[in-house]
């Protein structure tokens, strides 16, 4: 499933997700996802990704909470119109959940600002018609 979207900040943000059955276990509903994230500077300058946040929330209302700096281990530099593509996982304990963030953000300035991640739906397959 691709979704984008499209910042006030000038990045834009689009992410695939991806069903992992082979690490999924129906028995202990738990249910593993990898989600893909392209970053598009659409900016004038440089922009530096400090930290990231995130909000994944499954079919019982469950809420989990991860911050952190980076991604997968890095803080990448991002040149004007270049992208940061990267991929993760995430383990949710029902069949359809979604996942919503931001990324901190730093300018060529100095200055940090807020890239909002878009609200993204993960769902087993044939959950979503």
């Amino acid at each position: 499933m691709d979704q984008t979207s499209a910042a006030d900040c000038g990045i834009l943000i689009s992410v695939k997700t991806r069903y992992l059955d082979k690490q999924s276990d129906l028995l202990t509903n738990n249910h593993a996802f990898s989600y893909t994230i392209n970053i598009q500077n659409n900016r004038s300058d440089t922009v530096q990704l400090l930290h990231r946040h995130w909000v994944i929330t499954d079919q019982n209302n469950k809420i989990e909470e991860v911050q952190g700096k980076g991604v997968v281990g890095q803080q990448p530099f991002i040149k004007p119109g270049e992208s940061y593509q990267y991929s993760s996982g995430t383990l949710i304990n029902s069949r359809i959940g979604d996942m919503k963030g931001s990324y901190t953000m730093q300018a060529g300035n100095g200055e940090n600002f807020e890239a909002e991640i878009p609200l993204f739906v993960l769902a087993t397959p044939n959950m979503l018609h």
